[in-house]
């Protein structure tokens, strides 16, 4: 039967003693892993039990609580604040964000609301629109976009159409036109006024704004009754159709975005940006800035994991020769009680970050204020006796 390694009763921190190293030059980190340790040790039983463990198992435990109170915490800063952190440079030229005050932005929601830009004219967006013309030919009404056209769209390359500039004249181009059958009798008021060896299609007498703008208005509608009506169709996501048909020759320019410009799913190819939840710059936590309450949890994690360890030492052995007899170690009972301290340390400390969301303060603001606002409605007015 080998020899069982047992704890001798102290420790003294020795920095080889700890596997990854992270936090041994921190003067508080070296002497509460020596206390630690001693903790440990007499919550699992020593002096009245032998403690199948060494210094170095019980600073890794250490060692470990801390990597994963930081884990935890760190987790629940970047899921808080991711919206927050991504698309923000990552790297090793970046200051990590430990020790860091997140402040909120709008930055996730403008990259949200950009694709939305992207379909409204003036509403911003993430890509470049494209521009393009095509000979529009008299009497001719229908083309072909994927070949007629004079751009950068070539083959059967598939285009979004953001845009085509075609309408009608604005009516402000037929104000002056005395033939645009709007009734307003100028001829005569011009002939009455002595004005009638002038151009006919000037008017020199000053009107007040409504008339222009009515004017106007006249002209719109009379070209919307009495004439057809500037419109256009895209079939099959390639031929355009114009309405009405061309009466002379001209070019036409429209607006496109390419599909595979605007469907790409990468719209950076910068290879230093937080993307997930990986690559945000956390580090490990610096120890001496965790307080009293952190550092509590950090030792009932590390007694957990020491549990745990030494009930793996003691399953290994399981029965131990004494004196006449053998004795079974108690290795299952300290397999379950560590597996069931772990899960409950967790969620605990889950729990508690939860309260810390932005949601959670402002309920709890919320109900503070209504909490004080009842009070003072119970504190009685003075009454004055005049």
């Amino acid at each position: 039967m080998a020899k069982i390694p047992i704890w001798p009763g102290s420790s003294s921190f020795d920095a080889t003693l700890t596997p990854f190293s992270f936090y041994d030059a921190d003067t508080d980190f070296q002497s509460d892993a020596v206390t630690t340790a001693d903790w440990c040790a007499k919550r699992l039983g020593y002096p009245l039990v032998d403690i199948e463990l060494q210094s170095a198992n019980f600073f890794t435990c250490f060692e470990e609580a801390i990597n994963e109170y930081g884990a935890q915490l760190y987790n629940f800063q970047i899921i808080n604040n991711f919206k927050t952190l991504e698309g923000n440079a990552t790297g090793s030229d970046i200051a990590p964000y430990n020790n860091k005050l997140i402040t909120p932005n709008m930055g996730g929601v403008i990259n949200v609301s950009n694709q939305y830009g992207n379909e409204t004219d003036g509403g911003g967006g993430d890509y470049k629109l494209q521009s393009g013309s095509l000979s529009v030919k008299r009497n001719q009404a229908k083309y072909d976009l994927l070949s007629a056209v004079e751009s950068t769209i070539s083959g059967s390359e598939a285009v979004f159409i953001k845009r085509i500039y075609h309408s009608s004249p604005a009516a402000i181009n037929r104000y002056f036109d005395p033939y645009a059958g709007t009734g307003t009798g100028i001829q005569s008021l011009m002939q009455t006024f002595g004005f009638g060896n002038y151009s006919p299609g000037v008017n020199f007498m000053l009107m007040p704004l409504s008339f222009d703008i009515q004017k106007i208005q006249a002209i719109e509608l009379n070209d919307t009754i009495r004439k057809s009506g500037y419109h256009f169709n895209v079939e099959d996501d390639r031929y355009l159709k114009l309405f009405p048909i061309p009466t002379r020759d001209y070019k036409l320019w429209f607006e496109y975005q390419l599909k595979s410009v605007a469907n790409a799913p990468v719209k950076n190819t910068a290879d230093n940006l937080i993307t997930d939840i990986s690559n945000v710059p956390y580090t490990n936590p610096t120890y001496a800035y965790i307080n009293e309450p952190g550092r509590q949890w950090i030792r009932r994690y590390a007694l957990a994991l020491a549990k745990e360890m030494l009930g793996g030492v003691r399953g290994k052995y399981q029965s131990v020769p004494i004196p006449g007899d053998t004795t079974t170690l108690d290795f299952t009972r300290l397999l379950l009680e560590a597996k069931e301290e772990k899960l409950k340390l967790i969620e605990e400390l889950k729990e508690i970050l939860e309260q810390t969301t932005t949601l959670k303060q402002l309920e709890r603001k919320n109900q503070e204020a209504q909490q004080t606002q009842e009070t003072y409605f119970k504190v009685p007015y003075h009454i004055y006796i005049g």
